[in-house]
């Protein structure tokens, strides 16, 4: 569960390196968010030259969550660490050219296959 103020690995290579939430996207009273879903956040920490910078207000996908999640088998998923991946706010697809680390196919089956064709390995 990820919520505003929860502090974020970005998974990608745009540059960032941290983020913040400060905005779950997908309802008025939406408090939580979880894999595949919609968040706004802020940079917190990024590598200098690169083409996002620290401050930059971006909308990502949650990709790992530290609280378990339940499958529709029954099973559950948990990573050891939250983490997002930024996404077009427009096209909703990736803004950088790489994923780094495993993806869950809970996020290839919200609707951003981009993000699991890039990713690595899909748990």
């Amino acid at each position: 569960m990820i919520q505003p103020r929860s502090i974020v690995k970005i998974a990608d290579n745009t540059g960032a390196k941290v983020g913040r939430i400060f905005k779950v996207l997908g309802g008025a009273g939406k408090k939580w968010a979880q894999l595949g879903e919609l968040v706004v956040l802020s940079v917190q920490k990024a590598e200098p030259r690169k083409a996002v910078k620290k401050k930059d207000v971006l909308v990502a996908v949650v990709v790992r969550q530290r609280n378990a999640y339940r499958r529709k088998d029954g099973s559950y998923i948990r990573f050891d660490e939250n983490a997002v991946v930024i996404v077009d706010k427009a096209k909703l697809e990736p803004v950088g050219g790489r994923v780094f680390g495993p993806i869950p196919r809970e996020v290839v089956e919200a609707g951003f296959q981009k993000v699991g064709s890039l990713a690595p390995e899909l748990v």
